[in-house]
């Protein structure tokens, strides 16, 4: 199953479009949270339209697996129209998937072969203590010098992208 997985949109309609079209046919989307508002600490990303954002993923036919954020709000699940419980704990591929934030500390029963979060808009894949870790950095809002980034998973394995070249930053066989 090909997966886009995205984090901290914080709002940018061009954001999404471009991972969107970058990440390819998928079959799923996973959202880790900060979606629609950009948050207080940050500037206004390009392409900054919430609304758009809310009806493009309200929209979505390909089956969304989103978490809240700490920028996200209630109306943010109600415009978006789909929960966004603070963690989501899925099976894809064999795998037990975890998806969360990163802003608060990790459920007690993190026995997971994969863990996904967001939060820091940095682009991470590691094995660490058997497990895999993956933020996929942000696709509006890049920090420390990284361009903006997804993550796509699929057969061959997880590749975290650059937005704006499609070059592969990082990629981890599963």
């Amino acid at each position: 199953m090909r997966t886009l997985i995205i984090s901290d949109t914080h709002g940018s309609l061009s954001a999404w479009k471009k991972a969107w079209d970058l990440a390819g046919n998928v079959e799923q989307v996973i959202h880790a949270g900060d979606v629609l508002y950009h948050g207080p600490r940050n500037p206004l990303p390009a392409g900054y339209d919430p609304a758009g954002l809310a009806a493009e993923l309200h929209n979505l036919e390909t089956p969304l697996t989103w978490v809240r954020g700490n920028c996200d709000a209630d109306v943010d699940l109600m415009v978006v129209g789909k929960g966004s419980p603070p963690a989501s704990k899925l099976n894809i591929n064999r795998h037990k998937v975890l998806i969360v934030h990163g802003h608060q500390p990790l459920p007690a029963d993190a026995d997971y072969d994969l863990i996904i979060s967001g939060h820091t808009h940095l682009p991470v894949l590691e094995r660490k203590d058997g497990k895999v870790l993956l933020n996929p950095g942000s696709p509006a809002l890049p920090k420390e010098n990284n361009p903006p980034s997804i993550a796509v998973w699929d057969a061959k394995g997880i590749k975290i992208l650059n937005l704006e070249t499609g070059e592969s930053m990082m990629e981890l066989a599963l």
